[in-house]
């Protein structure tokens, strides 16, 4: 029973006073808080309802059942044309703005998610704004349920992504251009992961092979070459990857047994972080055009010596391997057959690079020296002559030939030469053990035409002197670790084989180089000629 204020005490009114005041103080503040909330919340709403009235995003909510019917559309649906009210109001259907051509479907996929109970699905298709304009749209609907599991609404967002669907359409059509140059070019292509296994060809690498492309594919281009050109590429597969951009020779072995020559064009595939994603590469049968390059070669071939001199008192052989099917070394022997006594000389050159430009060079070479070296004069107006002529032919092209011209007089023991441009000639005399270069001034043929070459000479020649003319190609040499043959190996040969004759020594150089190399293909001709002195 509540006690009358008239009968309360001055001191209990005032503990009643203070409790009302704190309870009001307290309801107060809630009250602040609830203010600032709300004030904070109706904030952020104004701002979500700001951003999504200026974003691509539009929202929407539709009632669930067999007569669904848009309920909320965000204001931002008039960048399509349309007002919130249009829907709502039911003035126009949503289905009616669906792109004829996407309607069926979009309302087939709609009864699908319906049938499997879908949560949340997403639907891609186009719309018609008001003006008639197609726009692409991601749709993702999700469902929401009552407090008893039943549908109630389907409410999502609507994204257009006409942009990123233009895009894609372009990326798509650049990727059949692509394909349909790739499918059809005359050249193989290959396209592998990256682990090398490939995972794609075309037409012309599978016709290349005469496999099938189910055949091919899961294979490595290692599985495909020939034993040689298998072992180049495991010996060589992380020089060769380590290059962004690679070209390379090889053989591939076909279905039928045939080995096929083919030139490599490859490059790396990166992602966008600029990790390593796979390997692409073009690869291009050369069998017509090693059959010409070879023809060639032969053609070539013919033209240097093809047996051994007979020359008194000395003991003659030369050998030329060209790095490609021809090249551009040289070397031809000079001197009167019917006079086997007389005077003999060896022409050694080599013309920059290798391959048919320097072929053909080096034939015209040999030719005019051949014509020239038949009339009268000594060997330095032989080589003048042929500077001139040089000078003319290959001066605007920046071309060169490097040329040694010996001539050797067993009669008198006298050898004479001249020096253009090349490396000198060594005299290696077994009794002294010692070596001399052959020196002499003068630069490559095709620089100068003024230019006059004086010829050298040196007297004394002894039995058993060792005279070897040779190109760069020896002791430029490199092997697989990147030494070099060099100058000092190459001495070491001669000396170590200076009492057998002159096949022999010609034939040691070139097992040594060949052992130095591990039989891989060297980078420039090689080429040598061997004189010893054999006095009767």
């Amino acid at each position: 029973m509540m006690t009358s204020d008239k009968n309360k005490t001055k001191d209990e009114l005032v503990r009643e006073l203070k409790a009302l005041r704190k309870r009001l103080e307290e309801h107060t503040n809630s009250y602040e808080k609830e203010c600032k909330l709300h004030g904070r919340a109706e904030e952020e709403l104004r701002l979500a309802k700001v951003i999504i009235d200026n974003s691509p995003v539009v929202l929407f909510r539709r009632m669930a059942g067999e007569k669904p019917r848009l309920v909320y559309v965000s204001d931002n649906i008039r960048q399509m044309g349309y007002t919130p009210g249009d829907f709502i109001e039911e003035k126009i259907l949503f289905r009616e703005i669906v792109y004829p051509d996407d309607m069926d479907r979009v309302a087939e996929e709609i009864k699908h998610y319906a049938e499997e109970d879908v949560e949340e699905y997403t639907q891609f298709y186009r719309i018609m704004t008001k003006d008639g304009q197609i726009r692409w749209v991601e749709d993702q609907t999700s469902v929401v349920r009552d407090p008893d599991g039943n549908k109630i609404f389907n409410q999502g967002l609507l994204v257009d992504i006409t942009s990123r669907k233009l895009a894609e359409e372009e990326v798509r059509k650049s990727e059949e251009k692509f394909r349909r140059i790739v499918e059809t070019a005359g050249e193989g292509f290959i396209l592998m992961d990256e682990n090398l296994a490939i995972i794609d060809v075309n037409v012309a690498y599978c016709r290349l092979l005469g496999y099938s492309r189910e055949e091919i594919l899961g294979k490595t281009p290692m599985d495909l070459a020939s034993e040689a050109f298998r072992q180049f590429m495991l010996a060589n597969r992380q020089e060769i990857l380590a290059k962004e951009y690679r070209q390379f020779e090889g053989t591939v072995v076909a279905k039928d047994g045939r080995q096929v020559p083919i030139l490599v064009h490859g490059n790396t595939l990166r992602g966008d972080r600029g990790e390593v994603i796979g390997n692409m590469a073009f690869v291009t049968d050369m069998t017509e055009h090693k059959k010409a390059l070879a023809l060639a070669g032969e053609v070539q071939k013919s033209l240097l010596p093809q047996s051994k001199p007979d020359v008194h008192g000395l003991d003659v052989a030369g050998r030329n391997v060209s790095c490609d099917e021809i090249g551009g070394d040289y070397f031809d022997f000079l001197w009167r057959r019917e006079n086997p006594d007389g005077p003999f000389s060896v022409v050694v050159g080599d013309i920059t690079g290798h391959g048919v430009d320097s072929a053909l060079l080096m034939t015209s070479a040999r030719a005019f020296l051949r014509m020239r070296a038949s009339q009268p004069g000594t060997i330095s107006d032989i080589v003048n002559a042929m500077n001139s002529h040089m000078t003319q032919d290959v001066f605007e092209s920046g071309r060169f030939m490097t040329l040694f011209y010996l001539t050797v007089d067993p009669q008198n023991d006298c050898i004479d030469w001249v020096r253009a441009g090349h490396d000198p000639a060594l005299l290696y005399d077994p009794q002294q053990d010692a070596f001399e270069e052959l020196k002499g001034t003068g630069m490559a043929l095709g620089v100068n035409d003024a230019f006059k070459y004086p010829e050298n000479r040196h007297e004394g020649l002894v039995d058993g002197q060792i005279i070897a003319i040779g190109t760069d190609g020896i002791w430029e040499a490199f092997n697989k670790k990147g030494a070099m043959f060099g100058k000092k190996r190459f001495k070491e040969i001669i000396r170590q084989n200076a009492a057998a004759d002159a096949d022999d020594i010609l034939n040691a150089v070139y097992n040594e180089i060949d052992q130095f190399t591990e039989g891989q293909k060297t980078e420039d001709d090689i080429t040598l000629v061997i004189i010893k002195i054999k006095k009767p």
